[in-house]
């Protein structure tokens, strides 16, 4: 365990039932943190099971920790500033950021020469620019404060290597890999690190939006999902697909001090099917 006892941390994309970004916030908040918790839409009205925010705020208000709910897409450079300023006037420091919020799958998931320019657009404002406008609101705020700090970004194994049909997607994710490096070394005289954790394929929500983008006609999302989940288990060396807890405990390792000479990195999740 880490102890991350009277750090405050802000994670981006939480509002999924079975995400990285509930997962990351939860384990962060069993290490001891209070969390700013964010998403584009306040509640879910697509479930009955699950409700979002709300849902997420409860349980970790239930682990004894504190919790900030703010609503904001991190593609908007107001909203940002608006929800990191919302966070440093309730909690007093932001310690520790990790973007996590990414684009859907849907029309993206086409061969370039049928990519419209406005899919292209969508997921590159959320997945590379929500992850600068986060990392410079929060990083300002802990240059002032003086105290180093913690910015992590959620990558991918499609950042290392490319795949046919998610041009726009790769782009993305190897685009947050050498942000990452450069604003590590920015960064690192104020002894705040910079590192990025680059997941294979995880079993969330993501799994069924990128099946219904990729089943071939005639095959449904849920089938398609079921095969892409029986080629990981196949596939993986380590004999099953990635879960959102596995991405959380390198999070929880890179927030905490074990991972004060870590910088500039980033940490493969994938169970030995990919190497960097």
């Amino acid at each position: 365990m880490y102890n991350l006892d009277g750090k405050v941390a802000l994670v981006t994309g939480t509002g999924g039932q079975h995400g990285l970004g509930r997962a990351i916030a939860l384990r962060l908040a069993q290490e001891g943190a209070d969390l700013v918790l964010n998403d584009v839409i306040a509640k879910r009205l697509d479930s009955s099971e699950w409700a979002g925010l709300p849902d997420l705020r409860r349980e970790i208000e239930a682990l004894g920790r504190r919790v900030l709910s703010v609503v904001a897409d991190v593609s908007n450079a107001q909203q940002v500033e608006a929800m990191v300023q919302q966070g440093l006037d309730h909690f007093g420091a932001i310690d520790i950021l990790v973007n996590n919020a990414g684009a859907l799958a849907g029309r993206d998931r086409v061969p370039v020469v049928e990519l419209e320019e406005a899919e292209w657009d969508r997921i590159q404002n959320v997945n590379v620019k929500g992850a600068f406008l986060c990392s410079r609101a929060v990083a300002r705020a802990q240059i002032r404060r003086g105290h180093g700090g913690r910015i992590i970004n959620i990558s991918s194994v499609s950042g290392m290597r490319g795949v046919a049909r998610f041009a726009a997607y790769c782009a993305s994710k190897f685009a947050v890999r050498g942000f990452t490096q450069a604003l590590a070394l920015e960064l690192a005289p104020y002894q705040i690190t910079v590192n990025a954790i680059s997941p294979g394929l995880v079993e969330t929500e993501r799994l069924a939006d990128m099946a219904a983008a990729l089943a071939p006609e005639g095959v449904s999302a849920e089938a398609q999902r079921q095969l892409m989940l029986t080629r990981a288990n196949e596939s993986i060396p380590l004999g099953r697909i990635g879960q959102a807890d596995d991405v959380a405990r390198m999070a929880a390792f890179l927030s905490s001090s074990e991972a004060d000479y870590l910088t500039g990195l980033s940490m493969t999740v994938a169970g030995g099917a990919y190497f960097d």
